[in-house]
């Protein structure tokens, strides 16, 4: 595998105030984990060479990808590395664990593994048991980030037994950066204010659809020296690939999404730049941004990602691109 050097999404830089770093861009586990559709062993073997020969060192899972898949898919990858796995940062999650019980393909969108399900979690004996299981599944000896996953309806319990079990953990040096990774910013604000997590992972809610992250959440990183990790770039797909039937948050698009998506390909198109493209690279304007992570289920999606993190786009089209923003919310 290739080890040269690599331009800037490979550079590696400090995850807020931990000693941790991450690639700028990071490679999103969940389609190989069988997202919305199976994907083949060896595809997803492929994608993970891919990734690294790009220079990605980046890589995010969890248990709930495919009921263990992708933690199992990526620990083969990374340990059959031997040394080089020093050279890369891990995240998991915590907060859904994986029991014995009946499944079926497309159990929560995933078609993963067969005969587990998932419970929900968020006490500090579910962070050491998911963490164990997690390291069992993976073949890894520890994550460098650990997130609690999703704790939308569990607030509490993941304040008062997730978060400081997470934070014993990190004090003990087993774990090297904590943070929480939802799809919403109230309660990711709520975190960096009322705890003293690393980092955060939002997902969708910082994106050329949606930028309702910079109201709050990302001041609040900022000031405290939170990281920042930007997922859902795409908005679940509209904005990579813009068709009739695009989906907007794991939902058809409705028709205001997709002409303000439609003028937003428009604008990038006069600049000959891709609307995917320019989406996968605005959460990086941002100063409060660590990084991007882009999921990807193909080494083919990897080299059309890499392509597009290279790709030339001018201040004026992020000029028109805000202009846009502006207009649509009539300021």
């Amino acid at each position: 595998m290739s080890t040269t050097a690599h331009p800037w999404y490979a550079e590696r830089v400090p995850l807020g105030r931990s000693r941790v770093t991450v690639s700028r861009i990071g490679l999103g586990t969940a389609p190989l984990g069988g997202l919305f559709s199976a994907v083949g062993g060896r595809e997803a073997t492929g994608t993970l060479e891919a990734a690294w020969a790009a220079g990605i060192r980046y890589f995010d899972t969890a248990p709930h990808y495919g009921a263990g898949l992708a933690e199992r898919r990526l620990g083969a990858f990374l340990t059959g590395l031997g040394h080089a796995r020093a050279d890369c940062t891990v995240s998991t999650k915590v907060g859904r664990l994986l029991v014995p019980g009946e499944s079926a393909p497309g159990d929560e969108d995933f078609h993963g593994d067969p005969g587990l399900v998932r419970i929900r979690d968020y006490s500090a004996d579910g962070v050491y048991r998911s963490l164990t299981a997690s390291l069992e599944r993976s073949g890894l000896d520890a994550f460098d980030i650990v997130l609690i996953h999703d704790p939308d309806d569990h607030w509490k319990e993941a304040l008062t037994g997730a978060y400081p079990a997470l934070a014993r953990l990190r004090a003990e040096g087993a774990v090297g950066a904590i943070g929480v990774g939802m799809n919403q910013t109230a309660m990711l604000t709520r975190f960096v204010t009322e705890t003293d997590l690393d980092c955060v992972l939002v997902a969708g809610r910082y994106s050329l659809l949606d930028r309702s992250a910079a109201d709050e959440l990302l001041p609040a990183c900022a000031e405290r020296e939170v990281g920042v990790l930007v997922g859902g770039v795409f908005n679940s797909g509209i904005l990579a690939n813009l068709t009739p039937d695009a989906t907007y948050d794991y939902a058809p698009a409705s028709e205001a999404v997709r002409r303000h998506a439609l003028a937003l390909s428009e604008r990038c198109a006069a600049h000959g730049v891709a609307l995917a493209a320019a989406a996968l690279r605005f959460p990086l304007r941002h100063p409060a941004v660590t990084g991007v992570v882009v999921g990807a289920r193909s080494s083919q999606e990897i080299t059309v990602n890499v392509a597009h993190a290279g790709a030339t786009i001018p201040e004026e089209l992020w000029a028109e691109l805000d202009a846009l923003e502006r207009e649509r919310d009539g300021s």
